[in-house]
């Protein structure tokens, strides 16, 4: 995706493998800045104070995370422990430590080294193709309405799953950069997303660098919106999909999938085959972050709420399959009665 009109990727090793580069996401929209980590602790603290986030891009980071702990001497299973602990909810996390498990336990500790920088960067060329290959299949969605109507398609989306979420493309906004690529005319109602703000301040920036038509609204707009024909269809990512098809994803999507299918709107997840937990039968046993009060009492670093006020913060919420249209992967559209390992191979 692009930055000022120049293709970029949020997470990049230096050419000498000294370092990994990466976007600081706590900086945006109002200052891009590229930091680089050298070390096992700043690859977790990275994903831990959402430096990088994104289920696939903490995945990514963790992978090369390992590359860089190897680097200084610290043992893989130590490294991989400490990784996993940064955030419970994206199963690509666990999903990326376990794969470069599987790809150096057997290797010499000499060999390890290069096979880790090796193989994390297989993990991002893997991301970027995968989820081009996603936007291309969720793109037909946006073309089918486009035909049934005069205008653009108008598509809401929660929080951000664009290409900062990942290395490159992104999911729930991979078909709307697809089709818009393709001569489509889209436009994004983007949540704000409260508390962290990842809608006003991460999708929206990622839409104006591209060019495509948006407007930012509170979290509690979308039924307005809805309930006046303004809204099309809903898109939006997920951190991790149970076996029966509940996800989990930010916080204030279930009521949104609940509020679509009222209004008789498609709602749409996208997320790689990464995503999927068949371990995990359904979405109540997925493990839901919560995060520091401060968050919610705090904007910047403005109190707004009285002293001394106590707040909840859970990051994420389930959305249950039975409000889920269908599910955007790389593989084509699933709907959730039709999930198995085999299918989305």
């Amino acid at each position: 995706m692009n930055i000022q009109g120049i293709p970029t990727r949020t997470i990049a090793p230096l050419p000498d493998l000294s370092g990994v580069s990466i976007i600081d996401q706590t900086r945006l929209p109002f200052r891009y800045e590229l930091i680089t980590l050298r070390t096992l602790e700043d690859a977790a603290e990275a994903i831990s104070e959402m430096r990088v986030r994104g289920a696939p891009l903490i995945g990514a980071t963790a992978a090369y995370g390992v590359a860089l702990a190897l680097s200084e001497g610290v043992d893989l299973d130590s490294a991989c422990a400490t990784l996993a602990a940064t955030r419970p909810t994206a199963v690509n996390l666990a999903w990326a430590l376990g794969r470069m498990k599987s790809a150096l336990a057997h290797l010499q500790a000499k060999e390890r080294q290069a096979a880790a920088w090796v193989e994390a960067a297989a993990i991002c060329d893997e991301d970027v193709e995968l989820n081009r290959a996603l936007g291309g299949h969720g793109a037909g969605l946006i073309s089918a309405h486009a035909a049934q109507k005069a205008g653009p398609v108008n598509v809401l989306t929660h929080c951000n799953a664009g290409w900062l979420a990942f290395v490159d493309w992104g999911t729930a906004l991979a078909p709307i950069y697809y089709a818009s690529r393709e001569g489509r005319d889209a436009k994004v109602w983007v949540d704000e997303t409260r508390p962290r703000g990842q809608g006003a301040r991460l999708t929206a920036w990622e839409l104006k660098n591209e060019g495509i038509s948006h407007e930012i609204i509170p979290d509690n707009a979308g039924a307005y919106l809805m309930s006046k024909g303004k809204v099309d269809m809903m898109i939006v990512g997920a951190d991790r999909i149970a076996a029966n098809g509940d996800f989990a994803n930010k916080i204030g999507t279930y009521e949104k999938a609940v509020l679509a299918k009222e209004n008789g709107i498609p709602f749409y997840t996208a997320a790689p085959v990464s995503t999927f937990d068949f371990s995990i039968k359904s979405g109540m046993d997925i493990p839901i972050e919560e995060r520091c009060q401060d968050e919610v009492r705090y904007i910047g670093r403005e109190l707004v709420c009285p002293k001394g006020a106590t707040a909840r913060n859970p990051a994420f919420d389930m959305t249950p399959a039975r409000y889920v249209t269908g599910i955007i992967t790389e593989n084509g559209i699933f709907k959730p009665g039709e999930l198995t390992k085999k299918k989305l191979q």
